[in-house]
């Protein structure tokens, strides 16, 4: 993999960060398309070639993996318009509109994130998850713990409750797990690195670490959203 930015990409970005602003966005929307928004499209393609061998289920068009670079701000305090970042989400089609798990990267003005799990899910996901981590409890364990994974993703977010969700017995074989809200892993990386030929590839080869605990996130959603045969 060799598509990166160019300096002129993460200058942009840095600009924007200072310049939040739609006047200064607009000045420099060329900038923002040719040095920003076309490599970054064009990366998504070259990690969507390498997710065909280990999660193809998430593949998805470059355009329609790209967040927007512009914020939702109806609901929001903060009204600045756009993001500082430029990121993407690949998940399996039938989660698209659901907080199921997949993988994520954004590149920023400062860093590269990538992270992979769950984040966030809807309450009926949850309780999926949970009933589900009550039997691969083990499993889940040995991937929290192995060394090679956690050197490649070493922050975890899993936003725990102080308390056992309603339905869960403190005495539980899984309940550390249970408490989680969510489980993700994440690796922050040098913005330098997004500069160089080895951006789709420390990012690619962190997503295939992860892909077996995607998998096991996954799969009681999916057989939840696998649609029912006609007895007729």
């Amino acid at each position: 993999m060799a598509t990166h930015f160019a300096p002129a990409g993460i200058k942009f970005l840095k600009g924007l960060k200072r310049h939040n602003d739609r006047t200064w966005f607009a000045d420099r929307k060329g900038v923002y398309e040719a040095e920003v928004q076309a490599p970054w499209l064009a990366l998504i393609d070259e990690i969507n070639e390498a997710l065909i061998e280990f999660a193809p289920e998430c593949v998805k068009p470059a355009k329609k993996a790209m967040f927007r670079i512009y914020r939702d701000t109806r609901f929001s305090n903060n009204k600045l318009p756009y993001k500082t970042h430029v990121g993407a989400w690949w998940s399996p089609a039938s989660l698209a509109k659901t907080s199921g798990g997949g993988f994520y990267a954004h590149v920023g003005s400062d860093e590269v994130v990538v992270a992979a799990g769950v984040y966030m899910p809807q309450p009926e996901q949850l309780l999926a998850i949970r009933r589900h981590m009550q039997q691969a409890h083990g499993e889940m364990r040995a991937m929290l713990a192995d060394k090679k994974l956690r050197k490649l993703m070493p922050e975890l977010d899993s936003n725990p409750l102080k308390r056992m969700p309603k339905g869960f017995a403190a005495e539980d074989p899984a309940a550390d797990l249970l408490l989680c809200r969510q489980w993700a892993l994440s690796a922050t990386l040098p913005v330098d690195v997004a500069m160089t030929p080895k951006l789709g590839s420390e990012i690619v080869k962190r997503f295939r670490a992860m892909a077996p605990m995607v998998a096991l996130l996954n799969a009681p959603l999916l057989r939840s959203a696998a649609p029912r045969k006609s007895l007729f």
